[in-house]
């Protein structure tokens, strides 16, 4: 029996092969379904997906290197949003703008804490925290 796989990574599209129906060959070739998270494609520029891919690990495997071959950059979303603790005053001013639940309060220490691998990648968060605590890397 084949054991069930899912993550969340981000896609980044250079502007000549934006207007490429690339990912679409991840449920057409490879057996994945993906839900888009976000999106921002404009044709003629670069574009940026963030995709929750799920299938089989080998099928996911292949197909994040058939993405790779085809000129996308690939990387889990863990590596996009980020919480700069340095930075961090606990507020919870994004609490409420987390939808996914990625960010929540531990109640024995009253502190804000953010769990990488539940976040869509809204960036709500990071708009919400007014010390900018909240971070997204655009590599």
């Amino acid at each position: 029996m084949t054991t069930p796989y899912s993550k969340k990574v981000v896609l980044r599209y250079t502007p000549d092969i934006v207007d490429k129906p690339i990912v679409c060959l991840l449920a057409q070739d490879f057996g994945l379904t993906f839900n888009i998270l976000r999106a921002r494609v404009l044709p003629r520029r670069e574009g940026l997906l963030v995709l929750d891919i799920s299938g089989t690990k080998e099928n996911f495997d292949r197909g994040i290197r058939f993405l790779k071959e085809s000129g996308l950059k690939v990387e889990p979303l863990s590596k996009s949003v980020t919480q700069n603790l340095d930075k961090c005053v606990h507020c919870g001013a994004c609490l409420a703008f987390c939808s996914s639940n990625a960010l929540y309060v531990d109640k024995a220490t009253m502190r804000i804490l953010f769990d990488a691998e539940k976040c869509s990648g809204c960036e709500f968060c990071v708009k919400a925290c007014p010390v900018r605590a909240m971070e997204i890397s655009l590599l």
